[in-house]
Formats: C-alpha cells, sequence, structure tokens
C-alpha cells in the first residue's frame, strides 16, 4: 500500500482497545515476530515456522524510516522495495535536466550507484519484553497524566541505555497502548545508495484512477544497496528467489512494518475520526493539491519539483477517504457499539470506557489547532528545520526524561540526520506551500485572533510567505550547522523563518501539552487497563494495533468477487497491461514508457505481472517481502484494494486485498526491458 503513513497522527490513532471476546477473523492480524501465534496458523494452515526461519526472515527485513519497507535479496546488502518507497532519495537525487523519477535509473557499475542524501535503512537485530521495567518506574497512584509523563520518562531511560550499550538504535514499542511493553534494536544503515529504479509512468501506471483498485499493472520496484564502510554491506540473511512466485491457493507471509491501525478504537473515538480528523485532514490535502497543481503550471522544472510531493499528497487523499467511508458503515459501527454495551456489564470495563470517551469532546475542539500548529511545520521544509534547530537546543538541555519524545538520546542521530541532509531545496516551492498554509492558519484561527495576526504581521499570506522564504538563510547546511553549535548566534540569529518558528513553538507545545495531559494520559490508562484485563481472559487472541514495526501477516494468493458481483482473478498478466494501454490509446494515466513499448515483442505475455492476496497489511506495508513457506520471496507488496481501507479498523478477509508485484513479473521486465542482466542474475544468485 503507497507510501501514506499515519506516523504523524500517532497521537490520534495508535491508541487501542481489547474488547473481550472480539476474535480475530480468518487471516487477520499483524503479529510481531516474538508475540507470532504459531499454533494458530498451524491449525489454520499447517504453517509453523520455525525460529531459526523467524530469525531468518527477520534480518532479511528492513525499515525505510522515510516511510516503509523493504528486504535484503542478494548478499552484497543488495534491497528490494517499491519505488513510490524509494522516491523520497530519487526525487532528492533528480535535478533540472536530470529527472530520474521520469527517466528511471540504472547503475551498471557500483561506482554509478548513488548515495542516498538522507536516508535511514533499519534493521531489527533483538526483542525483548520489558513491560515489568517499564511498570516499576512508574509511581502507584498517579494521575493519569502524570502517569503518562512518567512513563515517557522510564522509556526514555531505557532506550538510552540500550543505544549508549550497543550504539545502536533503540526504541521501545509499546503495544496495546501500555498492556505491554518491547524494546526493539535496530542496526542502523545511512549509506544507502540507488541502484535501480523504473521510470515513474510504469511504477504508477493508471495513476490516482487506479490506486487502490484492482485488476492492477504497476511496476513499483526500486533497489538500493547498503554500504557499511564504503563497501557494501555482506549479509547471510537475504531473500532467495521464487522464478515462479506465488501460485493460487499458495500460503504467502508477508514481512513488513505496517504503520498504524485503529481497530481495538471504542465507537467514541472512531467517531472523532469520522466527524473531525479524517475530514479535516481531507480539506487540508485538497487546498495543498490545489496549490501543487498551480505551482506545476509555472514551468516545466516546477512540475518536476512538485511531482513526488503531489503523489504522496494524492494517495493519502485517497486513503484517507477510504478510512472515512469505512466509518460511514452504520452497521459496523452499531455491532461494535452492541459489543462495548453487552462489555460493559464488567463495571471495571465500563468505567475504563467511559474514562476514554470522556476525552473526546476535548479531541474535537483541540484539534484543528493541534494540526496546523504542532502536527506539521505549514508545508515548509525550511520551517521544519528551523523549528528542529530551536527545539533541539531546549531539549537537550533538559534531563532525558523530560525532554519531547523526538529529541530522546536513542533518536537524535536520525533527526540530525535529516536536519543536516544536502537535498535540494526548492525556494519558489517553498513560499507557494507556505503561501497555502498562511491561508489555511488564517481560515482556522481567523483574521482577527492574536496569532494569526502576528504571524502574518499586516502582510496577505501571499506577501509574508515570500517575505519569509527571502529572509531565510536555512537551505544551506553549513548555516544550520553554524547555528546548532552556537547558541548564542541562533538566540539572534534574524532568521525569518527561526523567527517565525519562535513565534509558533508556544502555542505549538501549549496544544501538545493539552493534548498528553487531557487526551493522551486518561486513554493510555483506560486502554492499558482493558487490555490487562483481556489478557488475563483470553491471552493475546488479537494481534496489537500497528505501530510501524516488524510484523508477519499469514494469507492466501486469492481473487475475490466485488459487491457487484465482478469476479476478480488473482493475478494479471503482462498481456493485460499492453491492453490496457492498447484500450487509452496509450495516453495518459495508461501511457506506457517507450522502452516497454519497444520490449513489446520480446515479452512473455501470460507472465504474471500483479497479484492479489488475503494477507493483513496497511500504509507501511509498501515494499514488503512476500514469501512462500520455505521464506522465499514471490512478490513484492505495493498497494492493497479499495476494500483494505477499511482494514484500517476492522477485516474482511472475504475481499480485502493485498496487492503485489510478482516475482516472474519482476524478473522479465529487468531482463527485457532494462536489459538489466547483471541485476537479475544477482538476485536470482546465478
Amino acid at each position: 500500500m503507497r507510501a501514506f503513513r499515519l506516523i504523524s497522527m500517532c497521537l490520534l490513532t495508535n491508541v487501542t482497545l481489547s474488547l473481550p471476546a472480539m476474535l480475530a477473523q480468518a487471516d487477520e492480524g499483524m503479529w510481531p515476530l516474538n508475540r507470532f501465534p504459531t499454533k494458530t496458523f498451524q491449525d489454520r494452515h499447517a504453517f509453523a515456522p520455525t525460529a531459526a526461519w523467524l530469525d531468518h526472515v527477520r534480518l532479511a527485513s528492513v525499515r525505510f524510516n522515510s516511510g516503509g519497507s523493504g528486504s535484503f535479496v542478494a548478499r552484497t546488502g543488495l534491497v528490494m522495495t517499491n519505488h513510490h518507497v524509494g522516491t523520497d532519495c530519487i526525487q532528492k537525487l533528480s535535478q533540472a535536466g536530470k529527472d530520474l523519477i521520469g527517466n528511471g535509473f540504472l547503475a551498471n557499475t557500483s561506482t554509478e550507484e548513488l548515495r542516498c542524501p538522507d536516508l535511514e535503512l533499519n534493521v531489527l537485530q533483538e526483542m525483548r519484553d520489558v513491560t515489568a521495567e517499564i511498570q516499576a518506574a512508574i509511581p502507584k497512584g498517579l494521575s493519569p497524566a502524570a502517569t503518562n509523563a512518567a512513563q515517557k520518562a522510564a522509556l526514555s531511560q531505557v532506550e538510552k541505555a540500550c543505544t549508549e550499550k550497543t550504539h545502536d538504535r533503540c526504541d521501545v514499542v509499546t503495544l496495546y497502548d501500555g498492556g505491554l511493553f518491547d524494546l526493539y534494536r535496530y542496526r542502523k544503515f545511512t549509506d544507502v545508495r540507488l541502484v535501480f529504479a523504473p521510470e515513474g509512468q510504469i511504477a504508477f501506471f493508471g495513476g490516482d484512477i487506479d490506486n487502490f483498485t484492482f485488476p492492477r499493472f504497476d511496476y513499483d520496484m526500486a533497489l538500493f544497496r547498503v554500504y557499511d564502510q564504503g563497501k557494501p554491506w555482506v549479509t547471510d540473511h537475504f531473500l532467495t528467489w521464487n522464478p515462479e512466485g506465488g501460485r493460487d491457493g499458495d500460503l504467502v507471509v508477508t514481512s513488513g512494518h505496517p504503520g498504524s491501525t485503529a481497530r481495538l478504537m471504542t465507537v467514541a473515538e472512531m467517531k472523532t475520526l469520522r466527524d473531525v480528523v479524517y475530514p479535516g485532514r481531507i480539506a487540508e490535502l485538497d487546498r495543498i493539491h490545489a496549490a501543487l497543481v498551480d505551482y506545476a503550471q509555472r514551468s516545466p522544472e516546477a512540475d518536476r519539483q512538485q511531482k513526488a510531493i503531489r503523489h504522496g499528497v494524492d494517495n493519502a487523499r485517497k486513503a484517507l477517504g477510504g478510512y472515512l467511508k469505512a466509518l460511514t458503515d452504520d452497521a459496523q459501527l452499531q455491532q461494535r457499539a452492541q459489543k462495548e454495551l453487552s462489555s460493559d456489564k464488567n463495571a471495571d470495563f465500563k468505567s475504563n470506557r467511559e474514562a476514554i470517551d470522556k476525552t473526546q469532546p476535548t479531541l474535537r475542539h483541540l484539534w484543528p489547532r493541534l494540526r496546523l500548529l504542532e502536527q506539521t511545520t505549514m508545508n515548509s521544509k525550511l520551517l521544519g528545520i528551523a523549528r528542529h534547530l530551536l527545539r533541539m537546543r531546549a531539549e537537550l538541555s533538559r534531563p532525558e526524561g523530560e525532554r519531547l519524545r523526538e529529541y530522546r538520546s536513542s533518536n537524535l542521530a536520525s533527526v540530525e540526520l535529516a536536519l543536516y541532509s544536502p537535498a535540494p531545496v526548492y525556494l519558489e516551492l517553498e513560499e507557494a506551500l507556505l503561501t497555502e498554509a498562511l491561508q489555511r492558519l488564517a481560515l482556522t484561527l481567523g483574521a482577527e485572533d492574536p496569532l494569526t495576526v502576528q504571524v502574518l504581521a499586516g502582510l496577505t499570506p501571499q506577501a509574508r510567505a515570500k517575505a519569509l522564504v527571502k529572509g531565510c538563510t536555512l537551505a544551506d547546511v553549513s548555516e544550520r550547522k553554524r547555528l546548532a553549535a552556537d547558541g548564542k548566534a541562533l538566540d539572534s540569529s534574524a532568521d525569518s523563518l527561526l523567527a517565525l518558528a519562535r513565534i509558533l513553538d508556544g502555542p505549538a507545545r501549549a496544544a501538545r501539552k493539552q493534548l498528553e495531559d487531557e487526551v493522551e494520559g486518561p486513554v493510555k490508562a483506560g486502554h492499558s487497563a482493558l487490555a490487562r484485563a483481556a489478557f488475563a481472559a483470553q491471552g493475546q487472541a488479537e494481534a496489537p494495533d500497528a505501530t510501524f514495526t516488524l510484523r508477519l501477516s499469514v494469507g492466501k494468493v486469492a481473487g475475490y468477487t466485488e459487491e457487484n458481483g465482478a469476479k476478480m482473478a488473482a493475478w494479471t498478466t503482462y498481456g493485460g497491461l499492453f491492453a490496457r494501454s492498447d484500450k487509452a490509446h496509450n495516453e495518459l494515466p495508461w501511457q506506457l514508457p517507450p522502452r516497454w513499448l519497444k520490449a513489446r515483442d520480446l515479452l512473455d505475455m501470460s507472465v504474471p505481472f500483479n497479484a492479489a492476496s488475503t494477507n493483513d497489511i496497511i500504509g507501511g506495508n509498501s515494499g514488503s517481502p512476500i514469501v512462500d513457506r520455505d521464506g522465499k520471496l514471490v512478490g513484492l507488496i505495493f498497494d492493497g484494494n479499495i476494500q483494505s481501507l477499511s482494514g484500517q479498523f476492522w477485516y474482511d478477509g472475504s475481499r480485502n486485498r493485498a496487492i503485489w508485484v510478482h516475482a516472474k513479473g519482476l524478473i522479465q521486465a529487468l531482463r527485457k526491458v532494462y536489459g538489466a542482466e547483471a541485476l537479475a542474475k544477482e538476485l536470482l544468485g546465478n
């Protein structure tokens, strides 16, 4: 599923509720590898992976910290993911006259591989239950707000100790919103180089019209290579290739990093998403889309600069629209409401659920301001840099446990990698997007609001954006480093966006503090109590909600029947790809790149191209490998069908489908379209 993540909304959507007797259906569940329910899948599919199988798949799986998944597919550090997961790097490596998104890229030798300016890959080395350690660090009898603060402090201390001992990235993963805590230790790679990317048009064939649909015909693949100390990283844990790929009815497993789900929320929380959060996000994205379309009209170079951003915006619009549609299913919400009423016969359950639900009016009122001031940086990369510079100085002066979570010791290197990235900054694009954000600020807060008046400084949004970008020096990486190293220089700097960041920081922190104390604290307390009660009653019968950490999902290659009765086969073919293009007279968005048209007679039209399976996935799974029982790679996840979007809240195995590029189709194009025989042999191990 496209690289749309709700990580930025984690305060709103990672809250979970374990409803008693709410059992998973069919192949539902994104399972942590150290908590994989082997007996369940032994009974269901005669599939019982050994510890060695799980370790191998874990060490072959890769997290793209920019949002997405991948896997090692050759011994010499070769990593496969989706083109759209790699787009952030590919776009940053592009420039005027060198459009790698539009034209694609192939490194014929290692010296031609291009280093990504700020990409971080994580490989999970260890998982350890630290629940008792975290809970022991939290004094009894605290208020929910104080408990929440104490819990965050405990998480940071455990992470810091792990990072100082191992020099790895260490994150405490909160499962069931406080029911369990696991410490994840990652090996981190930051020397990552682009090896191959197809043209964006074939990677996203059908464009937004075909996005989240099936049948599909996307060659959504890219290859990178991990380096360590200047040499390709050599690993024994890579996925060998099944050149025939998956067949109809085969058991298949995906190993990836789903971003967030909200399946265990209360009905009241879901209604807040339905009534406030999702409509607000969609309206925001609609405005950004319009600003990007307008900017693209300025010149071909302007169009190139904005294209990757707009792709992400349009994908997010469609995904959120699907989530919103799911929450208009009154029958599903009513069914969940009835389960809550039934569970309310237990007084403890009722009191905890009511405590959660009482927070929702506050969240509804707070969310627009919170979203505008704290969860975004006015669409501006430069404003984001300015805020990091200010906050890093302030937060690093505080004890570890009192810092904002993003500035904990274990995460600082990742923050600095992005902060000092040499990736290009397009000033005219910054100005266009900042103009839209300032217009939205005036609409959200009101033109007479004191903060609006202070931010606009007597100018129109367009004039103010122009002045802010003109007066900013932070596009220069050396200037960022100078200011970060010299507190006096930072304090005295007249940089315009640093000045704006100072204006916004107090109100943004206040909104965040209110959320943490009045919403997040009580919600976490309620959910963790419900989780512990559910564990006592039925064990860990349900998978925890997604947390952008490594999960396994088990399913089968399978087609499905649409609501209108139309039958969807389990896969499409190369022949179907060309037929789709021919029907559209090879016009956008079904236009094939020239090298694909040239290779037409060389291709076997019966070879599978895209495929569908019942694997339970969500945004963040983009780039996940699909493997068979033996752990051999049979495909590459890139999307879900439209019915999969309701999987944010509930799983319907009859129609929810993961969509992936078939292994056989991946190899055929490398060889016959791109002439990348050396890469094909590296992947196949011959």
